[in-house]
Parts: structure tokens; sequence; C-alpha cells
């Protein structure tokens, strides 16, 4: 009996060994053939057939494909070619384009068949200049510049597109809108490029009956958001104040009074109609009128 229980037991003993050896020469063959498919995946990445050598840039200036070429040199780890179309470092090279000019809203970059990418920029839509958080007139009233007396602002305007991001002191695309445009950012926000204007989603219908000023005769050259209230200064020098949303309201206001009141000459200081059904108006000569 003895006997019969060693004899199994070795014989388990021998197959536990043979599954062992299986198991080791398994692993063996794996990670053999893991070296061969990489060895051979070293191999092609290195063969130029398949890495890039042409850029197409479409939606802005043809040199901005030399940012995409730097980030494309040397290699990942010393063995990897940066330039392989099935590596190339695509963050690298939105990042790089978007740092060189800030007009650029974004990247996309596509791959064009083995050994070219195709990389499409989209440029932000300039609205209009913002110059800090206060008008001052020039000395010549019909003079389109205006500077801002916020302390910590630097003696300049910045631009901004149509979500209120700050990105540029200048830029080449034509502005949506010739004023200037003032407004309070919070004071844990930086002032200058990388800020972002408050009020944004009321920004289309105030630009837009800024713009549509310009048929009582005289444009706009500043835009003031002061909290829930509007100042437009004209070129004229009249200032005009509402309350902010309600544009339609003043439009039809200054529509009626259109042909006694006159917003070109400069005669008036300011008109005022913040309140329902009133019209307010300061005279030059300093004289005020309720209409």
């Amino acid at each position: 009996m003895s006997e019969r229980v060693s004899s199994a037991s070795r014989s388990s003993t021998r197959l536990g060994e043979r599954r062992r050896r299986r198991r080791r020469l398994l692993l063996i063959a794996c990670g053999i053939a893991l070296l061969i498919m990489g060895a051979i995946g070293l191999y092609v990445v290195q063969q130029d057939a398949v890495r890039v050598s042409q850029i197409d840039i479409f939606g802005a200036d043809a040199s901005l494909s030399t940012y995409a070429k730097e980030a494309l040199e040397g290699t990942y780890l010393g063995v990897v070619p940066r330039n392989s179309i099935f590596f190339y470092p695509e963050e690298d090279i939105r990042a790089r384009i978007m740092r060189a000019d800030s007009d650029v809203a974004t990247v996309s970059i596509f791959r064009k068949g083995l050994r070219g990418l195709t990389v499409k920029v989209s440029n932000r839509v300039p609205i209009a200049r913002w110059c800090g958080e206060s008008y001052v007139p020039q000395a010549t009233r019909f003079d389109l510049k205006a500077t801002s007396t916020r302390s910590n602002l630097v003696d300049q305007c910045y631009v901004f597109d149509d979500s209120g991001f700050v990105f540029a002191t200048t830029t080449s695309l034509p502005l949506v809108n010739s004023f200037a445009f003032y407004e309070a950012v919070a004071s844990s926000t930086p002032v200058g490029v990388g800020s972002t204007l408050p009020n944004t989603q009321e920004f289309p219908a105030a630009f837009n009956f800024a713009r549509e000023l310009a048929t009582f005769g005289s444009p706009v050259v500043a835009v003031v958001i002061r909290e829930n209230e509007v100042d437009t200064h004209l070129a004229s020098g009249t200032r005009l104040t509402y309350v902010l949303g309600r544009e339609q309201d003043t439009y039809t206001a200054l529509s009626s009074a259109k042909h006694s009141l006159n917003l070109a000459d400069g005669s008036l200081d300011y008109v005022d109609l913040r309140f329902d059904g009133k019209m307010y108006l300061k005279k030059r000569s300093g004289d005020s009128v309720k209409k």
C-alpha cells in the first residue's frame, strides 16, 4: 500500500516539474518573440519611409511649419525618432505653434500618408480692444484713442476674443469693433494677456447696439461696462448711459426722440436712459433737461 502511495507521489512531482518547465519555456519564447518584435519595430521606425518630411499648414502663415519641424527634432530616450509618423509629438507641435502666434485659437494635426502632416490652424476672432477699467477722453474730442487710469494697468490696450479672453497686445487680424472697451476684472485676475473679462454673455447685444448708434450721426469710440450699467462714449463727445441688457429698449427710446435729439454735434454732455419711460439730458451749457 505504501509503495503505491510513494509511486503516485513521484508521478505527481514529475508532472508538476514538467508543467513548470513548459511555463518557463513558454515565457522564454514569449520574451524572445517580444525582443524580435521590438527590434523589428525599432528598425521600421528608423526608416525614412515612415518619418515626417513634409508639413502643410492651412489657415495660417506657412512659416508656422518651422515650429512643427523644431518639435520633430531629436529622439525619445535616444532611440525612437520624434519625427516618426507613428510617434510624432502632437501636443508639443500644438503648443509651439500657439506660443508663436497669439492669434491662434486651435490647432488640429492629421497624418498625411506615411511621410506628411497636415496642420489646420483656426485663428481667434479679435472682437475689440480692452483698455482697462476707466475711460478718459483725449484732449481732442474726435480723437479715437483713449487711455486707462487704472493704476495697475500698463498704458496700452489688449485684444480679446468672443469668449472675453485677452490674448495679445496687437493683432494682424481686423477687429470686429473699432471702439475701445473698458471693464473691471476681478482683483484675483492678472491684468493683461491671460485675463478673462466678465459679462461676456452680454457682449453681443451691447456691441451690436454700440455699432447701431452710428446711425444717429456719431460713431462710438468707447464702451464702458460698470456692473449693470453701460456708458457709450460717442466721437461727438456725448455720453449715453443705459442699463446693461436693455439695449433694445434703449434703441427704441432713442429712435422715438431722434428728430428732437442731436447726438452728432456735441451739444449734449450726456443722455441718461436708465429709467423706464424717461430720458435725462445735459447740454454742454450745463442745463439739464428731462424728457
